[in-house]
């Protein structure tokens, strides 16, 4: 249930309005745009009675959602979403390409990776300390040190960092390096806890699809961060699993627009893991972008070839280069900006 507020009520008329919400033991969450403000209620709407707000002087109008997902429908908040990362916004008419290595392996390489990626253009810069891996015989990550040698290089070239929180235990950690957005990877798209504890951070959060999660999934898993005060979201579609063996997954490019109707969130797209191999991702990226995509999630490497893991699929300077310059003629075909 939403609470529509009427516009210009006043600082003792809204604080009335959460006061009653709370004496029915709902949670109220307010969402400020710039024409109009909602209050989301959470919490066993049954136990509120019947007309029991419509009569505040602050209410305009009561409306129940249907959907199960809440804080992050449409029904919510009709306007999108920007999420700012160190002025960066995500959502709205900019572009963004996050672009770096799969992992991190040493302080050399992630000097020359981010070099590169300032070099291309591109605004921020992805690299995994902390790797989960489908066997525990192959390289797991660097660990806590490889988020030194990531802020360091980073810093030096003026760029955010986004990487892979997979333990709760690490999230002091994350803090402490200033990890200025946190990546929940396809693995722990539902494990709740781990969405519950970022949830009551104030870091953006960039929540990837799981590798057979439906839309409605997704959402729901978005929810549970939002639920926990912090809407600081940006889901990444990074292809599902299917039956095709062809390419490492099916990029779900109809899972863009879809999500656009359905929540006021930014959405990117991973093209790397989406198809795997480095080829691909040209293909892949242009057509997130056309099909409304705020930003992408590229893996390159300073040579591809010597990369630690997912070589196959890393761009090298080079095509990073070309590959931007590419996407700079997309987003401007529909009138947006990288």
């Amino acid at each position: 249930m939403i609470v529509i507020v009427k516009p210009q009520v006043s600082a003792e008329q809204m604080e009335q309005l959460l006061e009653r919400i709370r004496q029915y033991g709902l949670q109220p969450m307010v969402s400020t745009g710039s024409e109009r403000t909602v209050v989301g209620l959470l919490g066993d709407e049954r136990l509120l009675p019947e007309g029991a707000l419509e009569s505040l002087p602050a209410v305009e109008q009561v409306m129940p959602i249907l959907k199960p997902y809440k804080l992050v429908s449409r029904e919510f908040k009709s306007t999108d979403t920007i999420v700012e990362v160190r002025g960066i916004p995500f959502g709205g008419k900019q572009i963004q390409v996050i672009a770096g290595p799969c992992s991190v392996e040493t302080p050399e390489q992630m000097r020359s990776a981010a070099e590169a990626v300032k070099a291309a253009g591109c605004r921020l810069m992805r690299g995994g300390a902390f790797k989960p891996r489908t066997s525990p015989y192959t390289f797991q990550g660097v660990g806590d040190e490889g988020l030194d040698y990531f802020r360091t290089a980073a810093d030096a070239v003026g760029l955010p960092i986004v990487t892979e929180l997979m333990d709760v235990r690490k999230i002091d950690l994350f803090l402490e390096k200033g990890v200025d957005i946190i990546q929940i990877g396809t693995r722990n798209m539902q494990n709740f806890d781990l969405l519950k504890e970022v949830g009551r951070l104030d870091v953006p959060v960039i929540l990837k699809r799981g590798l057979s999660a439906t839309v409605k999934e997704w959402l729901m898993a978005a929810e549970y961060i939002a639920a926990h005060g912090n809407h600081k979201i940006i889901f990444a579609e990074r292809g599902i699993r299917t039956f095709e063996t062809s390419y490492r997954n099916v990029l779900d490019v109809t899972a863009i627009p879809v999500l656009k109707k359905e929540t006021h969130l930014p959405v990117i797209v991973d093209p790397s893991h989406a198809g795997g191999k480095s080829w691909l991702v040209p293909a892949l990226s242009k057509a997130a972008i056309a099909a409304g995509a705020d930003g992408l999630l590229v893996e390159s490497h300073p040579c591809p070839e010597e990369a630690w893991c997912d070589a196959d699929q890393a761009l090298s300077p080079q095509q990073l280069l070309a590959l931007m310059d590419d996407l700079h003629k997309v987003a401007a075909a529909i009138g947006r900006e990288l």
